[in-house]
């Protein structure tokens, strides 16, 4: 993380800064690189601080391999709905493979947390921040 964040920080300033209010292409670059270098900082110190606990594996001992498989899948289901449908059919498959991957998760929770998002995502992204990918478009 220091390092990506060192190569981000140091590059970030090649492109126009621009100023708080108006932020030119370097600026975000820049500032998420110096925020990359203190959080790998943070977690070089944490990780030099003893443990009391035992030696623990990296998996858990029970795996949810199911809620693992809908979570990696839902951004791929956006990647495919969203190239061939849009936004809407992308927003809604992604939440609701990925909502599905919660054990306590209904079908109908699922659909009804899925057109909340759909809804709210379209709106911000497309109508607010002008997002240029189309909300429904069929490409077969």
């Amino acid at each position: 993380m220091i390092l990506f964040g060192l190569v981000m920080a140091l590059k970030g300033p090649s492109y126009r800064m621009g100023t708080l209010m108006h932020m030119g292409p370097g600026f975000l670059p820049t500032v998420l690189g110096v925020i990359l270098i203190g959080l790998g900082i943070a977690i070089a110190i944490a990780s030099l601080a003893p443990s009391d606990e035992e030696e623990e594996g990296i998996l858990p001992e029970n795996r949810e391999w199911w809620a693992w498989t809908c979570i990696l899948a839902s951004p791929l289901a956006f990647m495919l709905f969203g190239n061939y449908g849009g936004l809407a059919p992308a927003t809604f498959a992604c939440v609701f493979v990925a909502a599905m991957g919660d054990r306590g998760m209904t079908l109908k929770q699922a659909l009804a947390l899925s057109v909340i998002i759909t809804v709210f995502g379209v709106s911000l992204f497309h109508y607010v921040l002008q997002i240029p990918m189309p909300v429904l478009e069929w490409r077969g």
